[in-house]
């Protein structure tokens, strides 16, 4: 792959669950990864505003690439992960925004922050943080 970009959108298009929900990778760098999602009225709770389930999904997602791309593109997954909800999600769009803050050999550790946009206003909704870790051989 010739760049960070291409790279991510190719791992984004191989995960059926966020080409349904909509996903769009819109950053990837060492040092940042962002993901975008068009916030839909099947994506929202009862009181109408985003389902904690979506804002959690674009947490663990962009902490995982934020520390994929941080570990050199090696293959990884989120080892664990807590997220704080600080408002209710309302606005049209969501975007999540992660940067590793420590990454060392076989983990990353990353940080995200979800931000809800209305009228290109943006509106911290939740804050996460997260263990990513290389994938190793898989046992049998």
């Amino acid at each position: 792959m010739e760049s960070f970009m291409e790279l991510g959108n190719a791992v984004l298009a191989q995960q059926s669950f966020s080409q349904m929900m909509g996903t769009k990778l819109t950053r990837l760098t060492l040092s940042e990864a962002v993901l975008e999602l068009p916030l839909r009225e099947d994506m929202k709770q009862q009181h109408g505003f985003a389902h904690g389930g979506v804002l959690s999904y674009m947490a663990d997602n962009a902490l995982t690439f934020a520390g994929g791309i941080a570990m050199k593109g090696a293959p990884v997954v989120t080892s664990e992960f807590k997220i704080n909800y600080v408002r209710p999600a309302v606005g049209t769009r969501l975007i999540a925004r992660a940067r590793p803050v420590h990454v060392g050999r076989r983990q990353a550790v990353c940080q995200c922050d979800v931000f809800a946009v209305d009228s290109e206003r943006e509106t911290l909704v939740a804050v996460a943080q997260g263990t990513i870790s290389a994938m190793g051989g898989r046992e049998e």
